[in-house]
């Protein structure tokens, strides 16, 4: 085959990987718009206020996927805004910090696979955040299910045993327990396994396609990304939000009054929150 058909057939499969994508993602999110927030900027004013009196209860809280995109970025976002007294972070190895920034860190690192035996690292905690996953590509269906939902149910219960009442967990856009893609399914899953567990809130967050440059390789997920950032250069879309959004409506969100107990927050309820501050 001539260098001029091999440059063809390569250039071809690339923009049908990239058409089948997009079709899958238009599949997958077909029929799905958010409902406008909700009294999502209900406490927009008094934020300040209400960041300082979080403040000065004293609380601590832990992050579950401290290593991952989100989770990096939600911990900037609780450093920026120090609205605990101490972090802990839970995760299976030890993460290296520098500056005095991080001295209210504490870092317990745990075998997912015996959560039972560290029972302790989840103790004492006010609030939990979990941003915690994997892939199927990355781990096979069954690590992705293990990681998923059976790492982030079990840490949830304990920590509700250990005293913790506020629960905030990363989920997708178009979690369902009934659906048939399984990435979907597992999300709404263990968001309804948790919801049983009854805390005192329990703040689900759905985000679209998460806009970052990850640092490894999801070569569907960097296609995607440069759909919806293009897209998003030309108008909002609903089914995409830069990632330091999210951690931004996370942190915003824990020190707001919730009418209810339980909370889902949809792509622009996130996005809304995010701008707050």
């Amino acid at each position: 085959m001539s260098l001029t058909k091999r440059l063809g057939v390569t250039l071809g499969k690339a923009t049908s990987l990239l058409a089948f994508s997009i079709a899958t993602i238009a599949v997958v999110f077909k029929g799905l718009d958010d409902p406008e927030p909700v009294h999502v900027a209900r406490m927009t004013s008094d934020m300040k206020r209400l960041e300082e009196n979080f403040r000065q209860q004293n609380k601590s809280c832990f992050v579950l996927g401290a290593s991952g995109e989100t989770g990096k970025m939600l911990l900037q976002e609780l450093q920026l805004r120090n609205i605990f007294s101490k972090i802990t972070l839970i995760g299976r190895r030890q993460l290296n910090f520098e500056g005095k920034e991080f001295d209210n860190l504490v870092q317990k690192v745990v075998d997912f696979e015996k959560l039972d035996d560290y029972a302790e690292a989840f103790q004492g905690h006010d609030v939990g955040y979990c941003c915690l996953g994997t892939t199927k590509a990355k781990a096979g269906t069954q690590g992705f299910i293990r990681v998923d939902h059976d790492y982030v149910l079990k840490s949830a219960e304990l920590a509700k045993a250990g005293g913790c009442t506020q629960f905030h967990l990363e989920s997708s856009r178009g979690a369902d327990k009934g659906s048939s893609f399984l990435y979907l399914k597992v999300k709404g899953q263990v968001e309804a396994d948790i919801n049983a567990l009854d805390f005192d809130r329990y703040a689900i967050y759905r985000p679209g396609v998460l806009l970052v440059d990850r640092q490894e390789s999801r070569p569907a997920e960097w296609l995607a990304r440069q759909f919806f950032t293009a897209f998003s250069a030309i108008g909002s879309t609903s089914m995409s939000i830069p990632i330091e959004m999210v951690a931004k409506a996370m942190v915003s969100n824990t020190v707001l009054q919730p009418e209810n107990k339980v909370e889902i927050l949809e792509n622009k309820a996130i996005s809304t929150l995010g701008k707050l501050l």
